[in-house]
């Protein structure tokens, strides 16, 4: 399968995918980021498709659409968003019609949204975690494909009880998309 990475920030993730040796065709950013750094470092072919507006005025659908374009020019059938900040309209899923996966730092179906980590300590759970699902129109709700759990610690902030999820994340999601690719998971 041909891979494509959406990604906006760090590039971390995007590093384990690099690291645990996926075939990554394309990277997909939405803005200039360390993650492009990244890529280019791999020698991977970087898409930069600028997003024109962060305001009411974002044609969410259209830029959507532009992105499932350059992914169908790269040749992808299979797409990782890795911390991309963009929410892609449903239009991207209709055009896209091959598996996205998504990883988030919760036990989804409890804390979808940008706000996860922050939630869990503001809910008071003493488990929280990863989990890597397939993406679909509906944020944070398609099925799910693999769970760990970690712990809350007393004292955890949301920035470190979001780096122990992180490191979890970083093992559990390139195994994950290889999986998929080889045919053992939806």
């Amino acid at each position: 399968m041909r891979l494509a990475v959406l990604a906006s920030g760090e590039g971390t993730i995007l590093e384990a995918l690099v690291a645990a040796g996926l075939d990554i065709a394309l990277v997909v950013v939405d803005r200039q980021c360390r993650a492009t750094d990244v890529a280019e470092r791999a020698g991977l072919p970087v898409a930069v498709l600028a997003r024109a507006s962060f305001g009411a005025d974002f044609d969410r659908a259209a830029y959507s659409k532009q992105v499932a374009l350059a992914l169908h020019d790269r040749g992808c059938d299979l797409a990782a968003i890795a911390g991309f900040g963009t929410v892609l309209d449903p239009v991207f899923f209709d055009e896209f019609a091959h598996p996205v996966l998504n990883t988030h730092p919760s036990l989804l179906p409890a804390f979808k949204g940008w706000h996860a980590v922050d939630e869990a300590l503001a809910a008071g759970v003493k488990v929280t975690g990863c989990t890597v699902h397939i993406a679909t129109a509906e944020v944070d709700a398609g099925p799910i494909l693999a769970q760990e759990a970690v712990p809350v610690l007393a004292g955890d902030d949301a920035a470190s009880l979001h780096e122990r999820i992180k490191a979890v994340e970083r093992r559990l999601y390139p195994d994950t998309i290889a999986r998929v690719a080889r045919g053992e998971l939806p």
